[in-house]
């Protein structure tokens, strides 16, 4: 089950986090894997794992940002069955400390990368009758999370993208869903909290962990699990959905 044998897979943001995490285990199940991402050096890293792993994977130095940039990658691919929209950045901030620069980098690629990665691939996909989307969007699309207004806001733009989508292309051969996680441990936390919590890292690491009802953060290898479910043979009936994958956090932290 959950083969991805012959299919051709997109995953953006791959270079590290859920995205590598995502790329890796494509091609452990059988995809050819386009890996992209702006850091040319982590796209690297992460296809040169795949291949020392004997699996297909190549690399797309690309700026989801730049719309020209993602139709030039897309089209030289040509064929793509599915992709993975996992790029994106963070910011940490309410309404009155969140600045105009802040708001549009964070729109700029967690909203304007995912619609230029999404409408690259839906005319291809739409051309072959058949196609595979998946949004990263967050728990954020369904809670009010505290300093994380542009964050919030751009992930909630995503879950709407994607319903969007789903819906315009139900009867093209084009199913759309999102994952919306909760903290997940990659180097950006890690990054975060020694930044901001200089001298208390082990301490911030534990309060965070313990902020999710289950006791920990997620890997990434357990939320590219459930993204290679969704978009495997065996989600056919599904499209339109979002998946929280937050250790009870919406439903039990309250």
């Amino acid at each position: 089950m959950f083969h991805l044998n012959e299919k051709i897979a997109v995953v953006t943001g791959g270079g590290s986090g859920i995205g590598k995490a995502v790329a890796i285990l494509f091609a452990r199940q059988g995809a050819q894997v386009h890996v992209i991402d702006r850091n040319e050096e982590a796209c690297d890293a992460t296809v040169k794992e795949i291949q020392q792993a004997n699996g297909k994977a190549f690399k797309h130095a690309c700026d989801v940002t730049i719309q020209q940039q993602v139709k030039d990658v897309f089209n030289e691919i040509d064929k793509i069955d599915i992709v993975v929209n996992s790029a994106g950045v963070s910011h940490i901030g309410n309404v009155e400390s969140t600045t105009e620069s802040d708001f549009d980098r964070v729109y700029s690629v967690n909203v304007k990368g995912v619609y230029n990665c999404m409408q690259a691939a839906v005319s291809i996909m739409y051309k072959n009758k058949s196609g595979i989307i998946l949004n990263l969007a967050s728990i954020a699309n369904n809670v009010g999370l505290q300093d994380r207004f542009a964050y919030s806001m751009s992930k909630g733009a995503v879950y709407a993208m994607t319903l969007s989508v789903a819906r315009d292309y139900i009867d093209k051969g084009i199913r759309c869903n999102c994952i919306s996680p909760a903290r997940v441990h990659t180097s950006f936390v890690d990054d975060f909290i020694k930044k901001n919590y200089p001298g208390k890292e082990a301490e911030m690491f534990e309060k965070l962990s313990k902020s999710q009802p289950i006791g920990r953060m997620a890997k990434p290898e357990e939320i590219a699990a459930l993204i290679l479910y969704l978009c495997s043979d065996e989600a056919s009936f599904i499209t339109g959905c979002d998946y929280p994958i937050d250790g009870g956090f919406i439903t039990l932290n309250n």
